[in-house]
């Protein structure tokens, strides 16, 4: 292999960063994939940039830069953007990606060609990472269909199904801040990759030397790739539509798509099906990749603050609902004015158990739900749906990990023309059978019509949430999470995970814990003695799921634990349930329930700090 200059400057660099790792300054991995990038020759355009950086000592960037190679995780390749490294987002790892993922396909289809569908969001780069991808699969052989203009994510599902694609890339982060970027691989079902095809992308991705591509113009005048634009999106537009439930159009609203490409498809789909008295938020609409006029620049529509800006407008305007869609627009959140005319965010589990609700009532009075029918969440999904569900009388599947990708999957294993509804809390939500990803302009559309209904019966949906509690229990969830960057961070989640798994708390705030499902493991085992009772076959996969009681309270807890697929966090939900006597006592219910959760967050915290100081 090539070596940067000479063996003897070579290895004067070499024990730089060996003298780094031996200091801490340097993880060992970094240094193991540094040597690769200085001395293999598919990586000499970034030597010189890289030596550069240990002739200065920078090891906190370069650890940044090469601290893993990023891997395929909850939705695909997502990170921190830089000039080169291993561990982040950059032209190379773009690349490699698109080679991965249609190298595995050629060898996995044994042909040398097919069709791909690529689209990109409005994060900075995106366009240019997604020509750089669409040039390589295009190399490989592969037809390319590339949308001309930013698109949202279950446009380019919806692509890959309609237009007969083997494989799918979708570049974008979702929610991360503007730093990042993503390359999200799709196959040919619509649907993000699964096992076992997930590791053979990312094999085809380590293997990968000289990459091949060609010219983007090139491959366009040679007909190897294809624009494609409003013939597509119309289509998928119509697709969504054509789950309208209702009539009802009664609704003054604001949607803001966070500087995302969600007018493009959600808001697009509310006009259409007639909502003309919901507007656009117009200081947000720009498609902007630093997310200028969103607090904190983090568009994220779980996060309350992003919402202040339209609610101020909101309350001069007498908007009743305020929506907002991530930047590549399969995420949807929603805020909801209450009686005395302030503005409450829903949780994703709440916008979930609503639209349940919903399609579920809409389907049983036109006579189309039988038993075989069947909705969807993951483990970390409130069990209000699945509550909901069963008084319908259909199926519940409810035993799947995070990731929408294990949704899609159970569609196509259960039979699509049995599913209702699937929904995850991080505000994904999906029906119909157009594509097989989270859709934000399907959740808009129900919405938007099941709170005009309520508004023509003098209701809300903080109403009809209310009426769900009184039916089946009072539910109350949410989310907690450390963000751990780096090498350091992700030692420090594998420690955390560790003992949770290993030395768990018996009591955090005033409830105990009585068992914990480990789904890595696959065994429950009682606590606070940790033995195993039982073992369960399936889903495998790094979560932890307790289970706890309230002193001299009927209140039930779950705790659910794991390290996020696409952000340098680790995650934890909780879930608390208590029946409800009557109306009357509901204010009391949540308000005594609201208070023994935020003891046990805030003890959960302390717990974690003090886990990291002493480990």
């Amino acid at each position: 292999m090539n070596q940067p200059s000479s063996s003897s400057d070579y290895q004067q660099k070499c024990e730089i960063a060996r003298t780094a790792v031996r200091e801490n300054q340097l993880s060992e991995s970094a240094f193991m994939n540094l040597q690769k990038w200085l001395t293999e020759p598919q990586y000499a355009c970034y030597q010189q940039s890289i030596l550069k950086l240990l002739d200065a000592k920078e090891f906190e960037t370069l650890d940044t830069c090469f601290w893993e190679v990023i891997p395929f995780g909850t939705g695909g390749r997502r990170g921190l953007m830089s000039e080169f490294g291993s561990a982040t987002i950059n032209e190379r790892t773009i690349a490699e990606s698109a080679h991965g993922l249609v190298a595995y396909f050629k060898k996995f289809a044994d042909t040398s060609s097919g069709k791909a569908a690529i689209a990109y969001d409005s994060r900075i780069n995106s366009e240019q990472f997604a020509r750089i991808a669409a040039s390589v699969m295009a190399a490989h052989g592969l037809t390319v269909y590339f949308f001309k203009i930013p698109r949202s994510t279950p446009e380019l599902s919806f692509a890959v199904r309609h237009l007969g694609c083997d494989v799918g890339a979708m570049i974008t982060a979702s929610h991360n801040p503007p730093s990042d970027n993503g390359f999200k691989a799709y196959w040919s079902t619509g649907g993000q990759v699964l096992p076992p095809h997930d590791q053979g992308i990312i094999d085809e991705v380590y293997q990968a030397t000289d990459i091949p591509t060609i010219g983007f113009d090139e491959a366009v005048e040679q007909g190897l790739i294809q624009l494609i634009d409003e013939e597509v999106a119309s289509e998928y537009r119509n697709s969504v539509t054509a789950h309208s439930h209702s009539t009802c159009r009664d609704l003054n609203g604001l949607f803001t798509p966070l500087h995302g490409v969600g007018e493009s498809s959600v808001y697009h789909v509310l006009k259409e099906a007639g909502f003309d008295q919901v507007q656009r938020f117009e200081p947000q609409c720009e498609q902007n990749g630093e997310f200028p006029n969103v607090p904190d620049h983090l568009p994220n529509p779980e996060r309350t603050e992003v919402y202040q800006p339209a609610i101020a407008l909101a309350k001069e305007t007498g908007a009743e609902i305020i929506l907002a869609s991530d930047p590549d627009a399969d995420r949807m959140g929603v805020c909801i004015k209450n009686d005395t005319g302030e503005f409450i965010h829903l949780t994703g589990n709440q916008v979930g158990a609503l639209l349940a609700y919903y399609v579920l009532c809409k389907r049983h009075k036109k006579g189309t739900l039988t038993p075989r029918h069947y909705v969807v969440e993951t483990i970390v999904t409130t069990p209000l749906i699945a509550e909901i569900s069963r008084k319908a009388n259909v199926r519940i599947i409810n035993n799947l990990l995070v990731g929408f990708k294990y949704i899609a999957e159970t569609m196509d294993e259960q039979g699509p023309e049995d599913f209702v509804f699937g929904t995850e809390e991080s505000l994904g939500y999906l029906s119909g059978t157009y594509c097989r990803d989270k859709d934000a302009a399907i959740a808009a559309l129900w919405v938007c019509e099941l709170a005009a209904e309520l508004k023509s019966e003098g209701k809300t949906l903080l109403n009809l949430l209310d009426e769900l509690y009184l039916e089946h229990g009072y539910h109350l969830e949410g989310q907690v999470s450390k963000t751990c960057k780096g090498s350091q961070g992700n030692e420090q989640i594998k420690q955390i995970m560790k003992a949770f798994r290993n030395t768990p708390p018996q009591k955090l705030g005033n409830l105990t814990f009585t068992l914990v499902r480990d789904y890595q493991n696959l065994e429950i085992r009682a606590l606070p003695e940790n033995t195993p009772s039982e073992t369960f076959s399936k889903p495998q996969g790094n979560v932890l799921m307790f289970e706890a009681e309230g002193e001299d309270s009927p209140l039930t807890v779950q705790l659910g634990v794991r390290p996020s697929g696409t952000e340098p966090k680790i995650k934890f939900y909780y879930f608390a349930q208590t029946a409800v006597a009557d109306s009357t006592q509901l204010v009391k219910t949540k308000s005594e329930a609201q208070s023994i959760i935020e003891s046990f967050k805030e003890s959960l915290m302390e717990w974690i700090d003090q886990t990291l100081k002493t480990s």
